[in-house]
């Protein structure tokens, strides 16, 4: 199913279950696309998670119960997913502006949140350089940590910051042999050339796993590390040039909002995506390499 299509239901199915109980799963379900990749796109796509916007359709559709009819405010609560008319309220009134007695006097004070419809733009042609190639099975040792959706992109740099003061800083990028079985194996695995995102079979989907990888070469795995089995697949590899973090970023918008959409041979498997990073060079050089690798399969496969 194409990308476009694949949204298309997930926004549809949120309307249709407005008043119920929703979570990622039963999204990326009608979606026919992992949960995984169902709250990357989303974001990216909309700038909002599922979660955000599910919250927003509901908060203004209560609203306009609320101007529509003399219900009470606790029933409108519970009938929009909220246990008490307090939580209600402060997510209401963080949403509108004002409470919802406010708003029932006056209309005027409603912030509108409509449905979303999603469609292709196309903006010229398409210049992401790519490769698709069938790989081998292969593993990756790291360090792996569950983040928020919602502050990853702010919380996954200081994660990398914290491996590489405790790890590297003071010792291996010194020059210094290694002092503990983590360095060993940062040294043997080359540890940072990659990075790995994946499902974390989180049911509301908040939360995914990020490790801070290399491609495992054998021997111990030290305590504090994860070791993670890749399968033999097909996949889309994508070069970026230029500095991070925009060039990744940019890259990341494109493949969701262009390449994807306008693709008529492949979609996503999978429910994990893979970064490479070139370790030869500072990362805030214009001329910087690095990738972004997704596990695909033919359409209709």
């Amino acid at each position: 199913m194409d990308w476009i299509t694949c949204l298309q239901n997930a926004l549809k199915y949120i309307e249709d279950n407005i008043e119920n109980k929703i979570d990622i799963s039963s999204v990326a379900s009608a979606a026919y696309v992992s949960p995984f990749y169902l709250q990357k796109g989303f974001r990216i796509m909309t700038g909002y998670t599922v979660g955000e916007y599910i919250r927003c359709r509901r908060l203004y559709e209560s609203a306009m119960v609320l101007v529509n009819s003399e219900e009470k405010i606790i029933d409108i609560a519970l009938r929009f997913g909220y246990d008490t008319p307090e939580s209600f309220t402060k997510a209401f009134t963080r949403f509108h502006g004002t409470t919802p007695s406010a708003v029932r006097r006056d209309i005027r004070l409603v912030r509108r949140f409509l449905p979303l419809k999603i469609r292709i733009e196309i903006t010229g042609g398409n210049k992401m350089e790519h490769t698709i190639s069938p790989m081998f099975g292969f593993k990756l040792l790291g360090f792996e940590r569950t983040f928020n959706t919602e502050t990853s992109y702010t919380e996954i740099p200081k994660f990398w910051d914290e491996i590489c003061e405790k790890y590297c800083t003071h010792t291996i990028y010194a020059g210094l042999p290694p002092a503990n079985a983590c360095e060993q194996a940062i040294m043997n695995n080359c540890i940072g050339e990659y990075a790995l995102c994946r499902d974390n079979d989180d049911p509301d989907g908040k939360t995914f796993r990020y490790m801070i990888a290399g491609r495992y070469t054998g021997g111990e795995v030290p305590e504090g590390m994860t070791l993670v089995e890749i399968p033999a697949g097909m996949w889309a590899k994508f070069k970026i040039v230029g500095a991070l973090p925009e060039a990744f970023q940019t890259m990341n918008t494109q493949i969701f909002k262009e390449w994807l959409p306008q693709n008529p041979d492949y979609e996503l498997a999978g429910n994990y995506n893979i970064e490479w990073y070139n370790c030869d060079i500072d990362k805030d050089q214009p001329d910087y390499e690095s990738g972004i690798w997704l596990p695909i399969k033919k359409k209709n496969q």
